[in-house]
């Protein structure tokens, strides 16, 4: 299978790549990123196929049905990953929680996060390819919260790759500031920046763009690629849980082999979304995507209304940290499978140099076909944690917006798929608030609180993060990044 760029071809660039090229090198023409040239079909012959399957087999045949150019050994070196979760059987449990709702609890990995479902692999597959190439690599990544901690712990000490990971100072919570600032690997380089995710996320674009950084790093033998989704190696892997989950449905005897679900999913960058887009545009029975947002709901806007308007917006920190993002990646994909590349191009141009763009009524139509949205504040946020605790479920407060699009955005009684993102370990101060009203400053005492509440013991990779050294120190000004990771390498 190719993949095509987005924004159309400036003639620096080759027009189709392969898979590997894609991963190696994410960013395309005028800035644009790649998408696949076309989709392979994952109806019902293949759902029948794989119902029985388990989690690695399933990957597989998704990983086989898009026909990529990886090696078999090194598809199953990293689908072996799978085997380190929680429980190796099941590495993706589907709990039932209402009648008609039902949470994908995405977060069994070594970081807590659904992040290491496709990080994990994915940092096999690029690590393998480089050195099979004899390359090496610079991996950038921005994070807000999430991505950051699940890119150190599938790169550490591997070779032929180095790591520059960039967190909002102040924007993670205290257990994903220290699952990167207590990394040590000798390839890793955490840098806090003072900023927001945004901030971050830009810098990482702008980096892969750049001309001479790109030449400044080929001085050094190094070639530059990227752990955000931005890279399709991170999309085609969170294509699979959603096809697993509504397996898990089928295999639970909640729905028949092709009854329509809702997909629920909490939004930031949309990389988990697009997953479930693209299973649904495969063949997967989805009725819609419900996409669930916090007060930085610009998704909601662009979804009801067709105009991506960030003039007068400033990111606003809140209770679900990992969702406190404006200019969402991978909207672009959706445009451009929708739109095209010349429209594509217009509306990503017209958002860089005017921070704007408005739909058409027959754009905003499609999307609306596919795509419905709300967004949770904290307040609500935090009573939807207290009231399914009070059910018989701990949820974190990114998992908890979903609640709301549940609530607002459904228009037929189908069973619907929430997407947990993180375990309650991350985000322990909300959730203790939310439970018992109390106020902790530190994340050590929450996520004790807790574990006595809902009488659950704390992880042990969560308890002992913080008895770790701080090995990773650095924290700069936005504009001191290019320096910083020069000066790293």
């Amino acid at each position: 299978m190719n993949f095509i760029e987005t924004r159309g071809n400036d003639g620096q660039h080759p027009e189709k790549v392969s898979f590997s090229q894609a991963i190696l090198s994410p960013i395309s023409s005028f800035g644009g990123i790649y998408s696949p040239e076309s989709l392979p079909n994952l109806g019902e012959g293949f759902l029948n196929k794989h119902l029985d399957s388990s989690y690695k087999t399933l990957a597989k045949g998704v990983l086989e049905a898009f026909e990529i150019d990886i090696e078999p050994a090194t598809i199953d070196k990293a689908l072996a990953l799978y085997d380190q979760f929680d429980d190796p059987a099941n590495p993706v449990p589907v709990v039932k929680v209402l009648d008609d709702l039902f949470v994908s609890e995405l977060y069994h990995g070594p970081t807590r996060a659904f992040k290491d479902m496709a990080l994990q692999p994915f940092g096999v597959v690029l690590s393998s390819i480089a050195q099979q190439r004899n390359e090496n690599y610079l991996i950038l990544a921005a994070t807000s919260g999430d991505t950051g901690p699940a890119t150190l712990e599938t790169f550490k000490n591997k070779d032929n790759v180095r790591v520059a990971c960039m967190y909002p100072v102040g924007g993670t919570s205290d257990v994903q500031r220290l699952q990167m600032v207590t990394e040590d690997a000798s390839n890793l380089k955490v840098i806090g920046v003072k900023g927001d995710f945004d901030d971050t996320q830009n810098a990482l674009k702008s980096l892969l763009a750049s001309q001479s950084f790109n030449d400044k790093l080929k001085e050094k033998n190094i070639s530059l690629s990227a752990a955000n989704s931005v890279n399709f190696g991170r999309i085609i892997f969170q294509t699979i849980y959603h096809i697993h989950s509504y397996l898990e449905l089928v295999r639970q005897k909640a729905i028949n082999m092709g009854e329509k679900v809702y997909l629920n999913v909490p939004s930031g960058n949309f990389g988990n979304a697009l997953g479930g887009y693209y299973a649904m545009k495969m063949g997967l029975p989805v009725e819609k995507i419900l996409i669930a947002s916090n007060n930085n709901n610009i998704l909601t806007q662009l979804i009801k209304t067709g105009a991506y308007d960030l003039r007068t917006l400033a990111v606003v920190p809140t209770t679900s940290p990992a969702m406190d993002i404006l200019k969402s990646s991978n909207i672009e994909r959706i445009l451009f499978d929708l739109f095209g590349k010349a429209r594509t191009k217009e509306l990503m141009k017209q958002l860089d140099t005017e921070k704007n763009y408005q739909l058409t009524d027959n754009e905003l139509e499609q999307i609306q076909n596919i795509f419905a949205a709300d967004f949770c504040n904290d307040d609500e946020g935090k009573t939807y944690i207290k009231n399914t605790f009070a059910n018989g479920y701990l949820m974190d407060p990114h998992t908890a917006t979903c609640f709301k699009a549940y609530e607002t955005c459904r228009d037929k009684p189908l069973k619907t798929i929430v997407y947990s993102t993180a375990e309650w370990t991350k985000f322990s101060p909300v959730i203790a608030n939310a439970l018992t009203g109390e106020v902790d400053a530190h994340d050590i005492d929450a996520l004790k609180s807790i574990a006595k509440e809902a009488d659950i013991k704390i992880p042990a990779m969560i308890n002992e993060l913080f008895d770790k050294e701080i090995t990773q120190k650095s924290i700069i000004e936005k504009d001191a990044i290019e320096e910083e990771i020069l000066s790293f390498l």
